[in-house]
């Protein structure tokens, strides 16, 4: 038996207030993006965050911050985020990752990854 596993675990901040979406003859969709920080030291490959501390003291740090789209369909959950969640929160966020293609409109076919909490 083969199985598969498609989960994804964010801690971040967001990034806009979210806003609900309704395309006619769906459900609607809370959506907003979240970013995360990734912080490491000159020369060490990965860090963990008990550590972020300790290397503000110790040399040359680099970031990275990497921008997540979540939308959030489930209508408890979907009215909820859109309701309290605001830009600057702290949030935890579980989910999947979705891959999907949509024509911009320049009529350009673009790729956008999701991650549905």
């Amino acid at each position: 038996l083969v199985s598969a596993m498609n989960r994804v675990q964010l801690l971040g901040r967001v990034g806009q207030d979210p806003i609900m979406r309704q395309v006619e003859g769906k459900n609607p969709v809370t959506i907003f993006s979240l970013a995360t920080n990734e912080m490491w030291r000159t020369g060490d490959s990965e860090v963990s965050q008990g550590a972020l501390l300790l290397l503000c003291t110790l040399g040359d740090i680099s970031q990275k911050t990497t921008w997540h789209r979540i939308s959030v369909f489930r209508p408890g959950l979907r009215d909820v985020t859109y309701q309290y969640v605001r830009k600057g929160s702290r949030i935890f966020v579980e989910g999947k990752i979705d891959y999907g293609e949509y024509t911009d409109k320049n009529n350009v076919r673009r790729q956008a990854t999701t991650i549905i909490a």
